[in-house]
């Protein structure tokens, strides 16, 4: 496994904005959405293209075109608030979703509702902006892997140590990129110093 930290500095003036507690909804979903142009760009530095032609209003010139697939698959509900620019960013993708809900006394997932489409030959990009025991993702990574991903990374924009280790001890094939890596969690497993409940901070609600 692969931990990729997005050091840019735009990531980094995003981050801190989330993080305030000031920041309201509206701001908050608009900074996330930009948060995931970034990760979704770094992590798919990789993919696939083909050579073709293309014909300028002056010549002949060449050019590439990305020749693999892309599934979005937000982690409900807190991944909502990021996929919509992948969408609109990638030339042929399809949506899946994951439902996981934490138990706060435990900390511990279970799922409530899964919707995937056709998972073979894609690159499939999971979103958990908050990535902090690592068990949402990892029972998330275990769907995806059951129905058929075989390239498979994680965006986060942040990571605890302990999910990342976690990771890469079940999971040592998926990369992570992320835009933060807090090193300590709370009694309730919620990153510190992170920047709240992610899902409760983009829609409004309270916990």
């Amino acid at each position: 496994m692969a931990f990729n930290l997005v050091e840019h500095p735009l990531a980094k003036h995003f981050v801190g904005r989330l993080r305030d507690k000031t920041t309201g909804p509206a701001e908050f979903r608009v900074i996330a959405q930009k948060l995931a142009v970034i990760l979704a760009v770094e992590a798919t530095r990789q993919l696939k293209t083909t050579r073709t032609e293309v014909h300028t209003p002056m010549a002949v010139a060449d050019a590439e075109q990305i020749d693999v697939g892309i599934t979005a698959v937000p982690i409900l509900r807190a991944g909502l608030g990021m996929l919509q620019p992948i969408i609109e960013l990638f030339p042929d993708v399809t949506v899946g979703y994951i439902g996981l809900e934490r138990d706060e006394s435990t900390a511990i997932a279970s799922s409530y509702y899964c919707k995937l489409p056709n998972l073979h030959g894609r690159a499939v990009l999971l979103i958990d902006p908050m990535l902090a025991t690592g068990g949402s993702a990892s029972q998330a990574i275990d769907i995806l892997k059951a129905r058929g991903a075989d390239s498979l990374v994680l965006l986060a924009v942040v990571a605890a140590s302990e999910g990342v280790d976690r990771l890469a001890k079940v999971h040592p094939d998926v990369a992570i990129y992320a835009t933060a890596l807090d090193t300590q969690l709370d009694a309730k497993k919620f990153i510190v110093p992170g920047l709240g409940d992610f899902g409760d901070r983009l829609f409004g609600t309270e916990s």
